[in-house]
């Protein structure tokens, strides 16, 4: 049955919403959760999670949780087939976690959402969110079964596509580049390191390989007319003519794959009265770096907490997280957008590319400085 009156209306269960709805739990207020799918996602899209991801979602107390069913990696590299360009420790960062955490996205959710159920919240399934009326003194939600939920406030967690966002009227202006790119799930007989996760800069064009929990591997790649259900010989040609040369790693199975279009995007503002945007509803951006989960992450957490002291009657922590957050958002869509400009020069380039990288990349500083910047405190002191 669908409450009538909550405190929050959180709208999208992915792990934003659910990493809200939490820590409004934890802070002891009443929240409803809604998510048009009839169960959670189950297949695997973002994979990775940063250190200082780690470190905010410490105060959900879900941390120990994810680093123990996830694969940790001290490593990360940017390579032209057996040549390493630019190595990236993460093993000296000045962080609890010194390493970044493999582990897929549904596995993400269902810690999320039994720490939801454990303190007390669930989620209402399915239902889509298909009116918003919003004044001073609170919002009505209405689902598509035509129940209205009446709250002080709804969080858009609803994704790219957004519909609270669109009915709030708020823009999320920005770029789809012309970049098709794949997603492909692999089992491989040998061949590929799994103690990295390792970026190919090759002729033909960017591939990243990531190790995950189950002893299989996550590529991505920039491909023309990429298909949308990649089979086993396209997953192959890819390792070919893009990963390792001398070991020749042979893929045995294709556990799953996608294709996806690469889009720029971050909305004016994260505030209409009482209406929030968060994670993708609020930024989406190249996947290049792994941070764009790791980013809606930190906004719910964020959030929550901002809403919390808004509930106790000041909402100035609102107008600040939207300022702070959306400011982290154009520095990441910054970083990932430097990584795939550089992936993508014109293939002439691509050599001078390379022969800069290495001598860039034998400096310490920039070692440093870049696995700062992928695991989300570029400014934090070593």
């Amino acid at each position: 049955m669908t409450p009538q009156q909550t405190e929050v209306v959180v709208v999208g269960a992915g792990p934003v919403g659910l990493a809200v709805a939490a820590g409004l739990r934890l802070h002891g207020h009443d929240v409803v959760v809604v998510d048009r799918q009839a169960e959670g996602v189950n297949t695997s899209r973002a994979c990775v999670i940063h250190p200082r991801t780690l470190e905010v979602l410490e105060e959900l107390g879900v941390t120990k949780r994810l680093v123990d069913l996830g694969l940790q990696l001290k490593d990360f590299a940017v390579r032209a087939g057996d040549h390493k360009l630019v190595p990236v420790g993460f093993a000296e960062l000045p962080t609890e976690y010194p390493f970044v955490t493999m582990i897929p996205q549904p596995i993400t959710e269902q810690v999320l959402l039994e720490r939801l159920e454990e303190l007390g919240g669930s989620v209402l399934r399915p239902y889509s969110a298909t009116g918003l009326k919003h004044s001073a003194d609170g919002v009505e939600v209405t689902l598509d079964n035509g129940d209205v939920i009446a709250a002080q406030y709804v969080v858009a967690a609803d994704g790219m596509n957004s519909t609270i966002r669109e009915l709030a009227g708020l823009r999320m202006p920005g770029n789809t580049l012309q970049i098709s790119c794949s997603l492909v799930d692999v089992r491989v007989d040998g061949g590929l390191p799994v103690d990295e996760v390792a970026l190919y800069f090759a002729s033909a064009g960017l591939l990243v390989v990531a190790p995950l929990p189950d002893g299989s591997f996550r590529m991505v790649a920039e491909m023309p007319n990429a298909p949308e259900h990649p089979d086993l010989a396209y997953a192959q040609r890819l390792l070919t003519d893009r990963g390792p040369r001398k070991s020749r790693p042979q893929v045995t199975e294709v556990i799953w794959g996608s294709r996806f279009r690469i889009h720029e995007r971050v909305a004016d503002r994260y505030r209409s009265g009482r209406v929030l945007l968060a994670g993708d509803a609020a930024h989406t951006h190249s996947p290049a770096g792994g941070q764009g989960m790791n980013l809606g992450l930190r906004d719910a957490v964020a959030l929550a907490d901002a809403l919390s002291t808004a509930l106790a009657g000041d909402d100035s922590q609102l107008d600040a997280y939207a300022e702070t957050s959306r400011h982290e958002a154009i520095r990441v869509i910054g970083l990932s957008h430097r990584l795939t400009r550089l992936a993508n020069v014109p293939r002439p380039v691509r050599p001078i590319r390379n022969a800069v990288l290495t001598l860039v990349g034998r400096i310490r500083k920039t070692q440093t400085d870049f696995a700062k910047q992928l695991a989300g405190f570029p400014e934090r002191k070593m």
